[in-house]
């Protein structure tokens, strides 16, 4: 009985094997393999996100039967037509609209830009009473829809005058961007080391120039981040143009597509003409800023 006691104590007490190793080619294979997944995703959800603009562009430039035969088909010499062009920029007030919708995002863009990094910049720097209860403030203005106050905001304009002009637009949108411009943008000034700043103090440098020198060229990426994500809605909205701006002076892109649009009839040339001219600021933009923006979004992941 001693004897197995012991043989089962020190069967016990011996040490577990080893697990055996993965070797190394098999991880680099997984890790290959993963790669070329994630790659494989990536590129079908940019056919999946880039099909529906390949399509207005194909199309604006076919004749209106080639577009109803095969909309999936490439114009060809006998389906090349610049109609819809013709008729968008010659028979209606299209350069009107798009200087309007111009004017309105940029304007808006600025004032979000610009308001946006000063209240990310007081939020992060400045320790008052009632920051945190701001910067909650601020959060469910991200999370309420700006339309759900249509009818105050529409209120508000007609007792300020505003009506059909291209201010309230322009207040309406820098009020849709400045949540959003707010929690980007103070996260991203919070990262910017403390001793920059203590450093440009003792040398005597106010609070603006530290502001605009220091911390607004430090945070580009996120400047641009904002700017493409507040840029998009103001530029494709519908909603208020129609209900603020709807006449011809002021209409903007979106709204002057919908004269093609009728009720029993619709002149799909120069719809799809319009919408790719629509697009071109767009796409400028994403390759003006793409750089900054993928390293605004990288680096709001990793921080």
């Amino acid at each position: 009985m001693t004897s197995i006691s012991s043989l089962s104590s020190a069967a016990s007490s011996a040490p577990a094997p080893a697990p055996t190793p993965v070797p190394l080619f098999a991880r680099s294979r997984f890790a290959n393999l993963g790669r070329i997944w994630v790659h494989v995703v990536l590129c079908a959800y940019a056919v999946i996100a880039l099909f529906p603009i390949a399509l207005i562009l194909i199309n604006s430039v076919k004749s209106r039967d080639a577009i109803f035969d095969n909309p999936l088909a490439f114009p060809t010499p006998d389906s090349f037509s610049l109609i819809g062009f013709e008729k968008v920029l010659h028979n209606t007030n299209f350069m009107l609209y798009f200087g309007n919708s111009l004017v309105v995002t940029l304007g808006s863009l600025v004032l979000i830009v610009l308001f946006g990094a000063m209240a990310g910049w007081a939020l992060s720097e400045y320790k008052f009473r009632g920051n945190r209860l701001m910067a909650l403030y601020l959060a469910l203005g991200i999370m309420i829809p700006i339309r759900l106050g249509t009818v105050s905001i529409l209120q508000l304009v007609v007792s300020l005058d505003l009506i059909n002009t291209r201010t309230a637009l322009i207040l309406v949108y820098t009020a849709q961007g400045l949540p959003l411009a707010v929690m980007i943008l103070s996260e991203f000034i919070h990262q910017i080391p403390k001793e920059l700043k203590d450093a440009a103090r003792c040398d005597g440098v106010g609070e603006f120039k530290i502001f605009f020198q220091i911390i607004l060229p430090l945070i580009r990426p996120a400047i641009a981040t904002v700017a493409v994500f507040t840029m998009i809605p103001a530029w494709n909205d519908l909603w208020f143009p129609l209900i603020l701006a709807p006449s011809d002076e002021t209409k903007t892109v979106t709204l002057g597509v919908q004269q093609f649009i009728g009720q029993y009839v619709t002149d799909w040339n120069s719809v799809l003409a319009a919408l790719s001219l629509a697009v071109i600021p767009i796409l400028i933009m994403y390759v003006i800023f793409s750089r900054q923006l993928i390293r605004g979004l990288t680096s709001g992941a990793v921080k």
